[in-house]
């Protein structure tokens, strides 16, 4: 068995390609039976937004879903492991975050995807804002407790 190769985290204003992120962590590498992908659009709200404004702190937030993701490897067997999350303003329809979990077997690359996204949901120190259509203030955007008791459920080991 291969060993598994570091994360790879970024946090980045431009865009992604899915399919290209996927291919680059998969490729040659024909050990990998499954791979698990989650990738998460800024939504419409109903044509209300315009966009969605996400800011950070540089390092801070590489750190912390550094973290998330490291701990993703020590639980779980992977064979790679990508993150991505943007910032700046971003539209609707655009990507704002990717999640991409390799493993020789297919449950350990869905929990692993969904343990990471679970966690950025409800810990990644990202902050953002609406933009909305009418050109009212949209305000900053509240931290959803449904996000937090899902991350809750990861606090005991494994199976």
């Amino acid at each position: 068995m291969s060993a598994v190769l570091a994360p790879s985290v970024r946090i980045q204003r431009e865009d992604f390609d899915v399919a290209a992120e996927i291919a680059g962590l998969t490729q040659g590498r024909t050990h990998i039976g499954a791979v698990v992908s989650f990738s998460g659009l800024c939504r419409d709200e109903q044509g209300v937004l315009t966009a969605l404004e996400l800011e950070h702190y540089p390092g801070m937030a590489e750190a912390e879903i550094g973290r998330i993701a490291a701990e993703a490897v020590e639980r779980w067997p992977l064979q790679g492991l990508t993150v991505i999350h943007r910032h700046g303003k971003i539209r609707p329809g655009e990507n704002i975050v990717l999640v991409v979990a390799a493993s020789a077997h297919r449950q350990a690359a869905f929990e692993a995807a969904n343990f990471l996204m679970d966690y950025l949901k409800s810990r990644a120190p990202f902050w953002k804002k609406e933009h909305r259509a009418d050109g009212s203030e949209g305000g900053w955007v509240e931290a959803k407790e449904t996000d937090a008791q899902a991350a809750e459920r990861w606090k005991s080991s494994p199976e």
